[in-house]
């Protein structure tokens, strides 16, 4: 794979593409709050008839992210759509087209830092407060029902023993809140398997999700060759674009925000990038930003245009 080209601003590359695949967490906000710039740059791609996609990993449905997004500043006309792990999961529990979901019956014990159960509208899933109860777990995140390791080890050993799949609502390892990590989802279902479970991963890097994007982009005749998806982490948003044949940006804010603070010039920051693909199969982002931002101002291509026309009636 060819080297990253740093950029300084999502304008270096908006010229390149037709559809822009957005991560949420780490490139537009940190959990409470839009990034500066965010807005602005959104406000850019859709003044140039960008088709966007939100995508993420959280295990809320759209409707609910929607309303998050708007209560930071980026309104439902800066993106055409949010896609989310939720929504995958929703749309599989009632239609069935994934054969994992074909047998899991239809009681559920659910392991999320909150009992949000929207994620179950419009199927027959029941949900259960017993494990022993289920006949499948989904899990979506921390749980305050078991604060210590033993606490929820506990609860996953049961399902084991009690031979239940498990559904990882989000492979994120860990989760940004502010500028606070907390344990993410990706951490319990590791567990599980450990412990001999079987857990079916849904959402970034896994295909079905990013699948899903390019159905929606086909659609609008924009092809793989014609998207990039934008995001902070190397594992999830980068690994799981260049596997659907996307070129990738990723964004030095979010989870590895810590490794390049300590890079001060081009050269540090390529020996950093380096030992992070290093770590994923010497799969590198096509491009590098500090942040999701504008950056470089853009010619005004149709203002050079009507100035060349008058030139030529002059003439």
């Amino acid at each position: 794979m060819g080297k990253t080209k740093f950029c300084q601003g999502i304008s270096d590359i908006s010229d390149s593409y037709m559809g822009f695949i957005i991560d949420l967490w780490g490139v537009l906000h940190d959990g409470k709050k839009a990034y500066e710039g965010a807005v602005d740059t959104l406000k850019e791609l859709r003044g140039r008839k960008k088709q966007i996609i939100l995508l993420s990993n959280t295990p809320h449905r759209a409707i609910e992210v929607k309303e998050q997004l708007k209560k930071m500043g980026i309104g439902p006309s800066l993106y055409d759509m949010i896609l989310t792990t939720s929504e995958m999961i929703c749309t599989e529990l009632k239609e069935k087209n994934d054969r994992f979901f074909e047998n899991l019956g239809d009681k559920c014990f659910l392991i999320n830092k909150t009992q949000d159960v929207t994620i179950f509208d419009d199927s027959n899933i029941e949900l259960v407060d017993d494990i022993k109860d289920a006949s499948f777990i989904l899990i979506a995140g921390a749980d305050p029902r078991f604060p210590t390791a033993g606490d929820w080890e506990k609860i996953l050993k049961e399902g084991v023993r009690r031979r239940l799949k498990a559904i990882c609502a989000n492979p994120d390892s860990k989760a940004l809140i502010g500028t606070n990590f907390l344990m993410g989802p990706a951490l319990f279902s590791k567990r599980y398997q450990d412990f001999g479970g079987v857990v079916h991963y849904v959402g970034k890097p896994h295909m079905p999700i990013f699948q899903k994007c390019i159905q929606w982009m086909q659609e609008k005749e924009i092809y793989p060759g014609e998207m990039v998806m934008i995001g902070d982490t190397m594992a999830h948003d980068i690994l799981g674009a260049y596997n659907a044949n996307m070129d990738t940006c990723l964004i030095k804010t979010g989870i590895h925000n810590a490794h390049f603070m300590q890079a001060t010039t081009p050269a540090e920051t390529d020996k950093i990038l380096n030992i992070l693909t290093a770590q994923y199969n010497n799969i590198r982002p096509t491009y590098l930003v500090d942040k999701f931002e504008w950056g470089k101002a853009l010619p005004d291509r149709k203002h050079k245009k009507r100035k060349l026309l008058t030139k030529k009636v002059k003439a």
